[in-house]
């Protein structure tokens, strides 16, 4: 798959979404078979560009190319001036947010509130599109809400205007993450556009994958979700699409060895106090679903310091391998 001159290793995409896909985690995604990551979203407000969390956001520091920065607003002046300074910066693909359900994004008619309007989704696309020399892509839901669907519209605006690929969750804004994703309208989106179209919603298995794949046509899947604390899910989609065989889910110690040099990154990313704030969340993914690890998180989300929470996250682990190994012996 192709974005503009970009090669991607393969057709998966990890979702963007704030507060997650930072540098440290976009790496790890992309280290384990994700073939493209994009940045959190970066507001179009330039009075917000110096903030360190906005700078964060758009760091993209040793990063494997291309470098992708998501970009949200509602005038299409300042979303083109947006693009202009962030490829300024470094990135090398710019992607519009028209898929955000958030309220407080919603509430600045950006997001996926601007798909009410479609004469404004327009002017939007063909500003960022002009103002840069670099790929333009779009993120999208299927539509306001279930008695307005217009992906199909939206889709055809965003192709003449010069978008080069657009990603669909297959929900409305009212849906927000409620219920399952539809699949219908990416389909119809799919047959009726040339653009390439990422499907994205409800991805959490190889198998699912697959059968996503096959109701859409879609030219590539993306995930979001069922990747937090579950890296894994990339290499084991596209080994699964390969060769039709599904991959060991990691052992104890790899999930131990990763989640560890996640957190070394996550604290030389943001410093011993933001980075142990940041590094919580991701812990509680890890460690869903394994033996006391309600107590586990209990005790791992009082502490304070790098050194405390590395300590007792590798205590939690060793007492998991060893529980495996009783097992098996």
């Amino acid at each position: 798959m192709h974005i503009g001159p970009y090669k991607l290793d393969n057709n998966l995409f990890l979702a963007p979404m704030a507060g997650v896909t930072d540098r440290p985690f976009r790496q790890l995604c992309k280290k384990l078979g994700a073939g493209m990551a994009v940045s959190e979203m970066v507001s179009s407000n330039s009075l917000l560009w110096g903030s360190k969390k906005t700078l964060r956001r758009a760091n993209h520091d040793g990063e494997t190319e291309p470098r992708s920065v998501q970009i949200a607003g509602a005038d299409p002046e300042l979303m083109a001036q947006a693009a202009r300074h962030n490829v300024d910066r470094g990135a090398q693909i710019i992607d519009i947010n028209m898929g955000c359900p958030a309220k407080k994004i919603c509430n600045v008619y950006a997001g996926s509130a601007l798909l009410q309007d479609e004469i404004l989704v327009g002017n939007i696309l063909e500003s960022v599109v002009n103002a840069v020399n670099v790929p333009v892509t779009l993120k999208i839901r299927t539509g306001w809400d279930r008695d307005n669907r217009n992906a199909v519209n939206v889709a055809r605006i965003a192709e003449s205007s010069g978008i080069q690929l657009l990603a669909i969750h297959g929900r409305t804004r009212a849906c927000m993450y409620k219920g399952d994703a539809e699949y219908e309208t990416i389909a119809a989106v799919k047959a009726a556009t040339k653009l390439p179209i990422i499907a994205n919603g409800d991805i959490k298995s190889p198998e699912k994958a697959r059968q996503v794949l096959a109701l859409t046509k879609a030219d590539g899947l993306m995930i979001g979700r069922a990747a937090q604390g579950y890296p894994w899910i990339f290499r084991e989609i596209s080994h699964y699409l390969e060769t039709g065989e599904k991959l060991a889910p990691p052992s104890v110690t790899e999930v131990s060895d990763t989640l560890l040099t996640h957190l070394e990154n996550l604290y030389a990313f943001y410093g011993e106090f933001t980075g142990v704030r940041m590094a919580r969340k991701h812990i509680s993914w890890y460690s869903k679903g394994l033996r006391h690890g309600g107590q586990f998180r209990a005790t791992v989300n009082r502490v304070e310091t790098t050194k405390e929470q590395l300590c007792v996250t590798r205590e939690f682990f060793e007492r998991q391998s060893a529980f495996v190994a009783g097992q098996a012996a």
